[in-house]
């Protein structure tokens, strides 16, 4: 009998403590134990620009890692650094370039990881049309996102490496959409553009000439931005989101189309819209991605031209030390 009663305390401390554990290791409760982290991009999170990060969040990266991201919109990427260097966002995107701006301004943040060792920005003209060089955009229409905008800041790179500044061509500001629109609808000669635009313009029926910003000035790819702060006390979540990250921009580089298929399953918006993102995930590809030894790292030499060319276009007054600018501590 004491032998029955034993083995029924036995087995009933072990249905405890099965309980127990199937508790602990529930989704639910795995889900209250994630660190939550608010993440500001630069537009909103449809943007085909973001695909590293959304895909980081629906294959599980970021939860892997024991981060929940919840991404929020900010208005433009010299904003979003305002408000990480404010500390209302633990952590944002924006251009690898944005640091030598607002660094300037007395914001205290840097670029811990660069998606890309290219520029986001090319400049696009029509096939056939009178456009077919740098120099040849003289007394041209473009359009840009916005006059304050890095991609706006490449064009007048470009242009320089042509003689040109500015006041040589006809630069209007047309908003995301309105850059290809106007291109497409061929009212303007030329158009500064990311990715995704170029393959709007071109399933609008434009046929196009891309002349990648890369081949002759030194703009930058999308960064991930932290501030001083974030970093120093916070460095293992920063890590973690960085490495979560990198994850996503590799899976568009080595599988494009399988990453298309998870991104739009996980962004529904773009339903249907197959062949569009597989496109732009290829101009990514081509145009942004490579040339990086180590996957996310900055490349200081790149950086230090582009901040030389910022203050001699007086974007900013002076050069701010590049240790204030960037670290490659958390993708080494």
């Amino acid at each position: 009998m004491k032998r029955r009663t034993s083995i029924a305390v036995l087995t009933a401390g072990l249905a405890s403590l099965l309980s127990v554990s199937l508790t602990l290791f529930s989704p639910q409760l795995a889900a209250q134990n994630l660190e939550e982290v608010t993440f500001l991009l630069p537009a909103p999170e449809a943007q085909v620009a973001f695909a590293p990060w959304m895909l980081a969040r629906s294959r599980g990266y970021y939860a892997a890692e024991g981060l929940k991201v919840t991404f929020q919109p900010g208005r433009g990427g010299v904003d979003v650094a305002k408000q990480v260097g404010a500390g209302n966002a633990a952590i944002g995107g924006a251009f690898g370039d944005t640091p030598i701006v607002v660094r300037a301004q007395g914001v205290p943040v840097k670029a811990v990881a660069v998606l890309g060792g290219r520029s986001m920005m090319s400049l696009v003209t029509h096939e056939g049309g009178p456009v077919a060089s740098i120099k040849d955009m003289k007394g041209r229409t473009v359009t840009a996102m916005a006059y304050a905008d890095s991609g706006f800041y490449a064009l007048l790179g470009m242009l320089a490496s042509a003689g040109l500044n500015k006041g040589d061509v006809d630069a209007q500001a047309a908003g995301p959409a309105g850059v290809w629109q106007l291109f497409a609808a061929k009212k303007a000669d030329a158009m500064a553009a990311v990715p995704e635009w170029i393959v709007e313009a071109q399933q609008a029926g434009a046929k196009v000439r891309i002349m990648p910003a890369y081949q002759t000035t030194k703009s930058m790819a999308q960064a991930i931005l932290v501030s001083d702060e974030v970093i120093q006390k916070r460095p293992e979540m920063v890590r973690k989101l960085v490495r979560a990250t990198l994850r996503g921009m590799r899976d568009v580089m080595t599988d494009p189309k399988a990453a298309a298929r998870d991104y739009i399953a996980a962004m529904p918006v773009h339903k249907g819209r197959e062949v569009f993102v597989e496109e732009t995930f290829k101009l990514y590809n081509s145009l942004v991605y490579p040339d990086q030894k180590v996957l996310g790292a900055m490349d200081v030499q790149r950086l230090t031209d582009l901040q030389k060319f910022y203050v001699q276009q007086g974007v900013v007054p002076k050069e701010s030390p590049l240790t204030d600018l960037y670290t490659n501590q958390f993708v080494q």
